[in-house]
């Protein structure tokens, strides 16, 4: 009982120390500094774009002999003398980039964890082993007592480019979350109508080369973002590999399907691998998945009175 007691004593002594060892204090200064970096970077971008898609409503007014809108016309000289003294805003600097998270994408191949929610039942489980083999350079790893943030300090720690985790409802997967490290963006889609490879008739086998991505009709803002973030799940594959991920949004359902083709003299047969299964965005947020207090980029507002006419994506 001595023995315990001490260990135990120990034990409380040293979480009490750990946060404030000065190698700890010091990590949480840098993701601190990173962070504020990162946003006001961010917020630097953004207004750039603003003023760049003024100049040039403006320029297009004058251009055409128009009149100048009317929420330009009380910065319209202002607008002018700048134009006149650094000359038209082109296509670079109306388009600067914001998705910046991403500007080290293709450098290297992405690492991804990939995790469930608390006490996964035994059809997320298999779900989650199928997911990994859909992503390549992917760990999978066991939930168990681990709380989010500890995961995220485990990614950043261990150099992870994304965090996948999956949820379910009473045994049947309903949402996937990716979050981009260090410092996001967070995407949460809702998973509907999900097909697990042994579902899928005639399934044939899980090919590990890297797949072609093949991705339709996101031609919006908020769907190029979509965009951006799942194609940065996968590495950039050979001319010749045989694998192709689709991602095809049709009134804002995104459909993920598998297949790897193959040709014979003048004709390519198709064979779908699986898993299949339909996303459907409900909020990006600008941050990773651990932090609360941070700026939401786009939410899913189903409630108002436009909402069956609008698409998103």
């Amino acid at each position: 009982r001595r023995g315990s007691a001490a260990g135990a004593a120990r034990l409380a002594a040293t979480e009490q120390d750990l946060p404030t060892h000065p190698a700890f204090a010091t990590m949480l200064r840098k993701q601190a500094r990173m962070r504020r970096e990162y946003m006001q970077k961010r917020a630097a971008d953004a207004k750039e774009a603003s003023t760049a898609d003024r100049k040039r409503k403006l320029r297009t007014a004058v251009d055409e002999g128009r009149t100048v809108p009317t929420e330009l016309r009380g910065e319209a000289d202002a607008l002018l003398a700048e134009m006149e003294l650094n000359g038209a805003p082109g296509p670079s600097s109306s388009t600067p980039d914001l998705d910046s998270e991403y500007a080290s994408a293709g450098v290297a191949d992405p690492r991804i964890l990939l995790t469930t929610s608390h006490d996964p039942s035994s059809r997320l489980v298999q779900f989650l082993k199928e997911m990994k083999l859909v992503f390549p350079n992917t760990s999978r790893m066991n939930r168990g007592g681990h709380t989010v943030k500890q995961i995220v300090e485990t990614c950043r720690a261990d150099g992870f480019t994304d965090l996948v985790v999956l949820q379910e409802h009473r045994g049947v997967p309903d949402g996937l979350v990716v979050s981009h490290m260090p410092h996001g963006p967070t995407a949460y889609f809702g998973l509907a109508n999900v097909t697990m490879r042994h579902d899928i008739e005639g399934a044939t086998n899980m090919s590990e080369a890297y797949p072609h991505l093949v991705i339709d009709n996101l031609t919006s803002k908020v769907g190029a973002r979509v965009a951006t973030i799942l194609k940065h799940l996968f590495p950039v594959p050979k001319p010749d590999s045989k694998r192709v991920v689709s991602l095809v949004n049709r009134a804002d359902l995104l459909s993920f399907r598998h297949h790897v083709y193959a040709k014979e003299k003048a004709d390519v047969h198709l064979y779908e691998v699986g898993p299949r299964f339909d996303l459907r965005l409900y909020q990006i947020k600008l941050g990773t998945i651990d932090q609360e207090e941070v700026e939401n980029e786009w939410v899913l507002r189903p409630y108002m009175n436009t909402a069956s006419k609008r698409r998103a994506l």
